[in-house]
Order: structure tokens, then sequence, then C-alpha cells
């Protein structure tokens, strides 16, 4: 936002929400989606909270597997190259110059309630972060679920999708879900248009911690698609 014109009290707004939610067809699979830009690599994620109410949600990814390749002499790190997704044509909102960080879907997350911190979390995953993310704030938010229930509950992922890098969706891509989704709700999608698959991973990997304020007590949690562990002291 320090490089181009971001209308963020449009885009968190209930008008743009609504107007946004008029595109979706609840009858019918959508074969391209418009003003959507994303893309994926290799991630970790971790978060953190001391004793002062203090949290820190943290994403690392060297991307592509091992980043850049360099490894400085004696230091013992690969060098990243996140800086892949930047733009060469100077009119891009994504172009590269100094000081300005390139789009990519390294989005650790924190939830605020009454203004303060709420949820520290994290899905790592390539293109599978945005979805994630959105799915555990639903699941949180909507479906009253503890934090770790939050993690554990089937995913769906959305592949194909249109890409910052210029990939437009024409075909409707490919809807990925994970077992536990009920078959009803499947052969439901399948009839409005939606290309079906499954796959083993692919699902992201999440681990959030949680304050809870009337108790004044954290709660930790870890899923088991990915290594990982919640631990206190």
């Amino acid at each position: 936002m320090d490089f181009a014109q971001v209308p963020v009290q449009q885009l968190i707004s209930k008008a743009y929400a609504e107007e946004r939610r008029k595109l979706i067809n609840p009858d019918r699979a959508d074969r391209r989606i418009n003003e959507s830009k994303l893309r994926d690599g290799d991630t970790i994620y971790l978060t953190v909270a001391d004793e002062n109410g203090n949290m820190v949600s943290l994403i690392q990814s060297n991307y592509r597997g091992m980043g850049s390749g360099m490894t400085p002499p004696g230091l013992g790190f690969v060098l990243q190259d996140r800086g892949e997704l930047f733009s060469l044509d100077e009119n891009h909102m994504n172009a590269y110059q100094p000081g300005q960080r390139p789009f990519h879907t390294i989005i650790p997350a924190v939830i605020t309630k009454d203004g303060k911190p709420w949820v520290s979390f994290g899905l790592m995953g390539g293109a599978m972060q945005p979805q994630g993310h959105a799915q555990i704030v639903v699941n949180l938010i909507d479906f009253k679920m503890n934090l770790q229930e939050a993690g554990d509950a089937p995913r769906i992922q959305h592949g194909g999708s249109s890409q910052p890098t210029g990939q437009v969706m024409t075909d409707g891509g490919i809807l990925y879900l994970e077992t536990g989704i009920d078959y009803d709700v499947i052969r439901a999608l399948a009839k409005k248009g939606h290309k079906i698959q499954f796959k083993i991973g692919g699902y992201g990997g999440y681990q959030a911690i949680m304050w809870d304020e009337r108790n004044k007590v954290y709660y930790g949690a870890s899923e088991s698609r990915k290594d990982g562990q919640a631990a206190g002291y």
C-alpha cells in the first residue's frame, strides 16, 4: 500500500461483500472468477505467545522447494526467491521496485476480538493458504468449533484458478475434497457442475494459539496433516 492505492475500507465493507456475493450462483459452478488473482510453494508456519499477551504469527517460505538454491558461505541457510512473483511491467500493481514486497501467499494471520489479539494462526501450503485461512475462520466463527476442531475438520481445495502471473481460469477448475465430507454433499456439488476430485495432501498445515480472556489461559492447536506440535511452558 506504500506503492499503490488500495481501497481497504471498500474491500472490507459489508456493501462490497454483498456485491461479491451476488456473483455466486448457488445452483451452478462458475467457469471463471472475475477480479481474482493468486500462486504456490514450500512453507512452514509457527506462532508463539507470551505471558504479557504478545502474539507472533509467522510464515516462512523458500519457495519452489529449495528457494534460490544459493547458500551463503559459512551461514548454513538457503536464500529464498519469493521475488519471483514480481512483475517487470512498470505499470503493474506488483511491479518490481525498491522497498516493495511482492504479492504472494505468505499470509500469517491474527484474529482480533474487541480490538485485542484473540487467535494467532496460519495454514501454510501455497495457494491453499488463502482458501485454508478462510475455512479456519468460518469453522471458528460460524460453526463455533474449538481451536483444534477448526484445523482437523475436512477441507476443500480449489485448483486451476486464476493467478497473478497471467493464468486465467476459463473451465471452472477442479474442486478437491478431503475424506469426511458427506457423499450427499459431494453429489450436490457435482450436480451444480463442480469437477470433483480427491487427492492425498495439498490441504495445507495448520497451527494456532487462542487467548481465553475469561479464564486467562492460552489454547494451542496443531493438526495431523503435517509435522508440528502445540506446547506450553
